[in-house]
Formats: structure tokens, sequence, C-alpha cells
């Protein structure tokens, strides 16, 4: 299963292995479903965290994006998916000396309020076609602030708008053609393509901050559901099963200037938490009337961990804990992995996997602000943006690399482009990890699999679970995110429409 490569090969097994060694902070993709109590609270299921370095009027920005309420079906209604009053949605940045400790730096918090124009209709959500983002026939509105809190807290944006979600003929301008029995728009390349709900639904803070908050077409992409069935070779006679395909999410994104943060020579760790707060008052002689504060319920950090390695027993618990706790509570599913065993690896690949706990411990996904931006997904069907040239899904496996000024990666600063380099809409996450898990980094020279013994690895070798793109493209622009799929017209599942890099 195993072997050792030819020196171009090794070059680039000796980049991920060099990355890892490096980070200060030990640092794939989701289901959606990773413990049992979030999953009854959709609103607060964290399904992929995002974080990556972007640019623009030549301003440095990490971009961290969150998307919880998984498997939103389209055009659903009278009630329909949107941001919960009662939850704490929080991005959390670890830098400096924090980001060894798995400690938050900086949060930034999000709080949404929801209102109706007219409450005595049973049109909940709208009263006509929205030509406009908050006008009268947008009758569900919701609105939220977002405030910094580090050493002292600061609001960055008050009373910013969410767009309406997709439902068809009375949103038709997020739709090909503005007409809502098309499918959704495919992303564009520039700003002033971006439809005029999401555009509308962009605010930027006298500071430099940019943010976005709305319904987005689901940006992970791959075959879950083979895994779940229990078919580890992704193969025989089934079509590719893309398992989020057809399906929205509600995104948060924000740009942070990179200067906000102490400058771009380091790196940075990224995670997010959601927060529900009791609805009980407690009556206490002292404060009869104050109300229960917020209880962490969700975490996500680099994807597959929770769903994939932490025991059943724990789930729950790791929704519950920062990443400060990782090291002594979870440390051991990453250096023992049960999905060695049942993958079939020799006992020397299934215990003490310290390249395994380098990305995983503690987890949050790592992101080295010292390089250029990076590469954007855009997608291949007609109206859509291209891949940014040098863009692969499968990042530095394809050649998709970016250049630190920090850590020596591999030779002159070389380091992946992708995960687990930070995390951008498009990496080919799971086909990225199967491989990770399947070969051996400790080795020197590392040993790499490779699914038909040729090496060295191919794109089409590691195309593990045969879905290689998103059902839409991408922005590359921000908010990045996808067009929510349009009620009216979409599909699920099946074949996804971007072909492999």
């Amino acid at each position: 299963m195993n072997k050792k490569h030819t020196p171009t090969r090794r070059a680039v097994i000796f980049a991920v292995a060099a990355l890892l060694a490096a980070a200060p902070m030990r640092a794939n993709a989701s289901s959606h479903m990773d413990a049992p109590l979030v999953t009854l609270d959709p609103a607060a299921n964290t399904t992929d965290v995002y974080a990556f370095v972007s640019m623009r009027n030549n301003v440095k920005y990490l971009t961290a994006a969150l998307a919880v309420y998984p498997f939103e079906e389209p055009g659903i209604g009278p009630n329909r998916y949107n941001f919960d009053d009662n939850v704490l949605y929080q991005i959390h940045v670890a830098a400096g000396n924090d980001l060894a400790k798995g400690k938050a730096t900086t949060s930034y918090q999000f709080r949404f309020k929801t209102s109706f124009k007219n409450s005595g209709t049973i049109a909940q959500s709208y009263l006509g076609v929205v030509e406009q983002v908050d006008d009268a026939s947008q009758n569900l509105t919701q609105r939220y602030t977002v405030t910094k809190v580090d050493r002292k807290r600061r609001v960055l944006f008050t009373d910013a708008v969410v767009p309406p979600n997709n439902q068809g003929l009375v949103t038709k301008y997020y739709n090909q053609g503005d007409s809502g029995e098309n499918p959704a728009r495919e992303g564009v390349a520039s700003v002033l393509d971006l439809d005029r709900y999401t555009a509308a639904g962009i605010h930027t803070s006298p500071d430099g901050y940019s943010v976005f908050a709305g319904q987005r077409d689901d940006g992970f992409y791959a075959d879950i559901q083979s895994i779940f069935d229990l078919d580890f070779t992704f193969g025989g006679p089934n079509k590719p099963f893309d398992s989020q395909g057809g399906f929205n999410v509600h995104t948060i994104v924000l740009n942070i200037p990179v200067s906000e943060l102490g400058g771009d020579m380091q790196s940075v760790g990224v995670w997010a938490t959601t927060s529900r707060q009791r609805l009980t008052v407690l009556r206490t002689t002292k404060d009869p009337g104050r109300v229960a504060p917020f209880v962490q319920v969700g975490r996500q950090g680099n994807p597959l961990f929770c769903e994939a390695f932490v025991a059943i027993a724990q789930k729950d618990a790791y929704n519950r804990q920062t990443p400060a706790g990782d090291t002594k509570s979870f440390q051991t599913f990453a250096l023992n992995p049960e999905l060695g065993a049942i993958l079939g690896l020799p006992e020397g690949q299934r215990t003490n996997r310290t390249d395994l706990a380098g990305i995983f411990i503690p987890d949050c996904i790592k992101v080295d602000l010292s390089t250029g931006p990076a590469r954007l997904a855009g997608g291949s069907a007609a109206g859509a943006a291209p891949n940014d040239a040098g863009f692969h899904r499968l990042g530095i496996f394809g050649g998709d690399t970016l250049t630190s000024a920090i850590q020596p990666g591999f030779g002159n600063g070389t380091i992946p482009g992708g995960w687990p380099n930070g995390r951008r809409f498009g990496d080919d996450v799971v086909d990225i990890a199967v491989v990770a898990l399947l070969s051996d980094l400790r080795t020197n020279p590392p040993m790499i699999f490779d699914p038909d013994g040729q090496g060295p690895l191919t794109a089409a070798d590691a195309n593990i679970d045969r879905v290689t793109g998103n059902d839409i493209g991408y922005n590359k622009v921000f908010p990045y995110a996808a067009t929510p799929l349009n009620g009216r017209n979409h599909h699920h599942h099946g074949q996804s429409g971007s072909p492999a890099n």
C-alpha cells in the first residue's frame, strides 16, 4: 500500500511534514452531524469552518467563515431556516503565544434579532418579490451585531442586515437571468457581478472589517454516504454521491485586517463555537431577574476530527470544551485512530500517529499569515468564474503551494496553498485527509499512500471518493461562499459539476 517515491514526490511530502513540525500549535471534512446532542439543535450545529489569507486593495486579510444549520432544503416553507436569536455565534483567533495553548486571543461575537414587518399575515417570510434587501416585501428580516472581544469589547457592526433566503420566484435576483425558475447564479470574479442580494448583505466598517451573514450553498463536497454505508473502498458500480449536494447552509464570513491581529509575521489558529442561552430565569435573592448565561454547545475547527476520530462517549464533551483542553482530553484519538484498524492498516500505522496529532491537536485551523493571498476556487459550469491559476483541490499534493516568510517549509519557505495551511472553499479535504491517514509522515523518507503503487501520486490516485468539486461554482470575491440554491430549481447528490483539477 505504501511505497517510497521519487525525489519530487518526497519533497512534497517533506513539505507537509515541515509545515506540521514548524507549527507552534498542532493543527478534515464534516458529515455535519458530528455529535449526538448538537444534531438536535440545527441552528447551533456547526458544519464547517474556513480560514485563509486574502487581499483586497493592497490590504491583507484573514478571511474566516463559519457555516451552521446542515442540510437546509432550498425553498422550504412557511417557516424557513434562520440564524437563532438565542444562539451566540463566535469565531475565535489564537495569535502569538496563544496559538500553542489553543487559547483565543480575539473572539468575534455575532448576535441576531428577528423581526416581522407584518405579523398579522400567514405570509411569514415574503409579501411579494423582494426587489431590494429589507424592502417591504421581505417580511421576515434578521439584523445582527458583531462585537470584537479581547482585553476589551468593541462593537464593529450594529444592525447589519441578513439578505433573504433563496425561495425562488420572490427572490429571483439570486438566480440565472433574474428568473425564479432558473438555477442559482454561478460564482463570480468581480464584486460588481455579485447578485443584488449578496452585494447588499456585505457590510464594511470604518476600520476595515467586512462581514456577511446569510444563506449560502453548502460548500463542502464529499461522498460521506459511502463512509456510513461502510463502503470504505468508495468504488464499485455505485455512482459518485455528493452527500451535501443540493443543500444550503447559513454562513457567516468575516474579513479581519491582519493589522488587527498584530501583523502578518505569524501563524494563527481559527475555530468557531456556538453557545445557547438558557431560557429559564434564575430566581435569586440578589438578582431575581438575571437571565442564565450562554452555554457552549458546538465547536468546529479542522473538519472530520470530532466525527471520525473522537469516540461516541466523548463527542458531546468535545463540543463543550475549548482547544486548550484537547491535548489532555482528545490527543489519544489522533495518536491511535480507530479508522486505522477499520481500514486495515498495519499495526505500526495504527498507533503513535504523531503526524496526525500534529494536525488535529489542539484542534484549530492554522493559517500562516506571512504568505500572499491563497488561490481561490471558482467553477467550471457556464458563467462561472474559473479557478485561479495554480489552484488545486488537493492543495500541495497537486502542486498548489504558497511561500512563507516565517518558516522554511521544504525549501525557500514553500508550504501548502490550502489545507492544512488554512482551509479554502474548494479544498478537497476528504481526499487529502484519507491520503494522510493511509500514509505515514513519521518515516524518513515519508511513506505515502498510492492506490496504484506506481507513484508519484496523481490527481486520479487521490480521487478517493470520486466527488471532485462542488455542485455550484464559488465566488472569488467576498463573501466567497457560493450563491444559495434555488428552492424551485436544484438537484440533490449525484456527480458535482466541477471536474478534478
